[in-house]
């Protein structure tokens, strides 16, 4: 599945090159020095409290963002001040920032004062005695709080460094626990996206959170975004928690996820069902090699079904997850491609990627995990999202939840991958103008106290919904 991306410049054009799929592509557009800018923080404007979270960015810019699910890139102008643009759009939105030192700010001429959350910082040990580095935030004062741990998806950079829910949540009054999944960051071990592993890490992170909260702890779950949305059900399977979230994730296997993005991708574009199906005995053929490790006849096979789709009016518009990485690859660079041997620092990923297995189940299916649950979940998902169609994952999950299981959902109609809002650009491709409104209120609710509401902006709401 393609990663969560902590700074998404643009959706689709940048999707390309740092979008990232489940066990593909090892990419990053993240920049680390950005990472310790003093001036990132939450902020709260003194006239009424909203909330504001300061975040890095791609470059030498940093972003905003409100729980109402707005949100801008901030670049530095000459006077010092800081220009912001819509969304992901690059277009001008009026909103102007100034920071006064390290803990000051002055959003549309409004001060506003750092909000001074409890952070402790922690070590702790994962899955096979891996060292893992965490961090525990929580809205001030001294009373119980609901916490949330931050599962994170396919994505190499640091959680610590750039997932900003990390200090936007605590700011509105839940608290969040963050880490570095394993090789990445300040965590030690191999990078893998074997599910079990990773969920072994998610169990002992929740432990690590109770702990470090003692006596604050109220209640406690998961967050899984993108890939960790086959993650976060399943530490919830192996652990007591109160709650898990899942957020533009799948009910389906990642082979399944890549053959439905095509649908998907291939629908947009106007190709017909004829169409689609002769586009999936190549993108099928392509999930079948990247799943075998490129064993030699399913590279042949694909590369059989690859030469007799080239020329067909719809072979410009394949691009799937897997599809879009290992249809430029010359024939020999196929056969020759073998899985890649780790440890392997950050750099080497970037170098080396884009598309080698790192223990990726790519089988995997989580209906029997979904089915057995006891924990209350709530599934929120995009209607626009080309990287994970939502479709046949809703179909799934409302079958589950008229079986019994506590499964609530929310479709947000225009979201993307990454929960991005999105409208039609100039040349009709989307762009990420923000969060959806409602989005971000209903992780609180569903964290505070289990329940959803009424008034999530567009949300369509499914499901069982009271828990």
């Amino acid at each position: 599945m393609k990663m969560q991306t902590r700074a998404k410049p643009s959706n689709r054009a940048i999707a390309a090159v740092c979008g990232l799929l489940v066990g593909v592509a090892l990419l990053s557009c993240a920049t680390p020095a950005l990472a310790a800018d003093c001036r990132v923080g939450a902020y709260a404007l003194d006239a009424d409290g909203t909330a504001i979270d300061i975040a890095p960015s791609r470059g030498e810019t940093l972003r905003w963002r409100r729980i109402d699910g707005g949100s801008g890139e901030l670049t530095r102008a000459q006077d010092d001040t800081w220009i912001s643009t819509r969304g992901w759009t690059g277009q001008s939105d009026g909103h102007r920032a100034a920071f006064h030192g390290c803990d000051g700010l002055e959003f549309d001429g409004k001060p506003a004062h750092r909000i001074a959350l409890s952070v402790r910082e922690s070590t702790f040990v994962g899955h096979d005695g891996t060292r893992l580095a965490g961090r525990l935030l929580l809205p001030p004062g001294d009373g119980k709080s609901p916490i949330v741990v931050l599962v994170h998806g396919s994505e190499i950079d640091s959680a610590l460094d750039w997932d900003w829910m990390q200090r936007l949540l605590p700011a509105a009054g839940v608290g969040a626990f963050v880490y570095d999944k394993r090789g990445t960051g300040r965590s030690q071990g191999t990078y893998t996206q074997d599910f079990d592993v990773l969920a072994d890490d998610a169990v002992a992170a929740a432990k690590e959170a109770r702990r470090l909260a003692g006596a604050r702890a109220g209640r406690i779950g998961f967050r899984g975004a993108s890939q960790g949305g086959w993650v976060a059900p399943l530490a919830a399977a192996r652990t007591h928690v109160d709650f898990a979230i899942v957020v533009f994730g799948l009910a389906v296997s990642p082979l399944q996820e890549d053959h439905e993005a095509v649908e998907f991708q291939m629908r947009a574009k106007g190709h017909g069902d004829d169409e689609i199906r002769e586009a999936w005995t190549v993108s099928d053929a392509a999930g079948a090699m990247v799943a075998s490790g490129f064993e030699h006849k399913h590279v042949e096979a694909f590369i059989a079904a690859r030469a007799a789709a080239r020329g067909k009016p719809w072979y410009p518009d394949l691009r799937g997850n897997i599809s879009q990485v290992v249809l430029p690859m010359p024939d020999e660079e196929l056969r020759k491609t073998k899985r890649i041997a780790f440890p392997m620092s950050p750099e080497e990923l970037r170098v080396r990627g884009p598309v080698y297995v790192v223990g990726t189940p790519f089988h995997y299916d989580p209906t029997p995990v979904l089915r057995a649950t006891k924990t209350p979940q709530l599934w929120v998902l995009g209607g626009q999202d080309q990287d994970a169609p939502s479709a046949e994952t809703l179909r799934r999950l409302h079958a589950l939840a008229d079986a019994g299981a506590p499964i609530a959902t929310a479709l947000f109609p225009r979201g993307e991958h990454g929960m991005t809002e999105v409208e039609p650009g100039p040349d009709g491709e989307p762009v990420a103008v923000g969060y959806p409104s409602g989005y971000l209120r209903m992780l609180l609710d569903f964290a505070r106290d289990g329940r959803l509401h009424d008034g999530y902006g567009d949300a369509v709401l499914g499901g069982r919904r009271e828990h």
